[in-house]
């Protein structure tokens, strides 16, 4: 087993002692996280999208910090802003809640874009700047945002500029009814169903070998085969006649690198047109706009794109 495969078993184990089933979401999430980008998470109330990122936060044993977004959250209130001391007669930084490792924020689209924009700077360059003056950001920095959906009231589109700075978009739907079943067999036997620090979940000791599982990622071989698939799919989506915009070039270093990484935590240690068809939906769904005749005959976004997926051709 390869450490990253071993890494993966090991998140996997500790995270269903306390959510039930999800496997293809926390999957998504972990190939967010360890590729150092972004991850949306969309779904509706009551599905346990924050649950699920504390529990990876937690499990990782990073700082982790929570922002609930409301129509009067300030940009200040997630970056910091500057105070003055009247003891000392000058101004110091006080730092926000965007200084910390994994960031929630919790239902993005319930605050307007200014404050939603305020986030673009320290997702791309990971650092915020203050009249004038940059900060770093801690290493690693990933924000895990979740949104209701857009048909609900009381919701603002996030900005192009920033859903492109997402690496991933997942989606989580109800569970199934067995799963859903086995989640309120737990809640009758008693057990703590949000409160992770009453549960048997362990942390896991595992951030030097983060480090030397990237090693073993950048040694997983990806044939001149597959970045022409990747190409392809990224172009098709500029030509499809059913999207207004198509993928960006930063949507095609983001599919390469998340099929890059699912190949290391499955063990494998070459990328196959597989992994790249499974990253496909979740790092275009939320890059791409459909055009208003698609939306007219009821199309959505990841029905194109499993049409796009369908008709390129993949590489033997």
């Amino acid at each position: 087993m390869s450490l990253a495969s071993e890494i993966y078993e090991k998140i996997n184990s500790e995270l269903g002692k306390v959510i039930i089933g999800q496997e293809e979401i926390i999957t998504q999430m972990m190939v967010g996280m360890f590729g150092g980008g972004h991850v949306l998470v969309e779904g509706v109330p009551g599905t346990g999208k924050t649950l699920l990122v504390r529990g990876l936060a937690r499990l990782l044993g990073y700082s982790f910090k929570r922002i609930q977004f409301t129509p009067d959250l300030m940009p200040s209130d997630i970056t910091g802003t500057n105070v003055f001391d009247q003891k000392g007669s000058n101004f110091y930084f006080k730092k926000g809640p965007v200084f910390t490792n994994i960031l929630l924020a919790d239902e993005i689209n319930r605050t307007p874009p200014k404050t939603q924009s305020a986030l673009i700077e320290s997702m791309e360059e990971k650092q915020v700047t203050i009249d004038g003056v940059g900060y770093r950001l801690p290493d690693p920095f990933v924000v895990f945002a979740t949104q209701n959906p857009l048909e609900q009231q009381g919701t603002y589109p996030l900005p192009e500029a920033q859903l492109d700075r997402f690496m991933l978009k997942v989606i989580i739907n109800h569970p199934p009814r067995e799963q859903e079943r086995e989640i309120l067999e737990r809640y009758v036997e008693g057990q703590p169903l949000h409160d992770l620090e009453e549960t048997d979940m362990e942390v896991l000791d595992i951030k030097e070998p983060l480090g030397r599982m990237w090693d073993e990622v950048k040694g997983i071989t990806v044939e001149w085969s597959i970045i022409d698939y990747v190409m392809d799919l990224i172009r098709e989506t500029r030509q499809d006649k059913d999207l207004y915009l198509g993928a960006s070039s930063r949507a095609a270093i983001h599919l390469l690198t998340a099929a890059r990484i699912l190949a290391a935590l499955r063990g494998s240690d070459f990328v196959t047109p597989d992994e790249v068809k499974e990253m496909g939906g979740p790092v275009l769904r939320h890059r791409v706009i459909t055009t208003p005749e698609a939306e007219v005959e009821g199309l959505t976004t990841d029905q194109i794109l499993e049409g796009i997926l369908t008709r390129v051709k993949v590489p033997r």
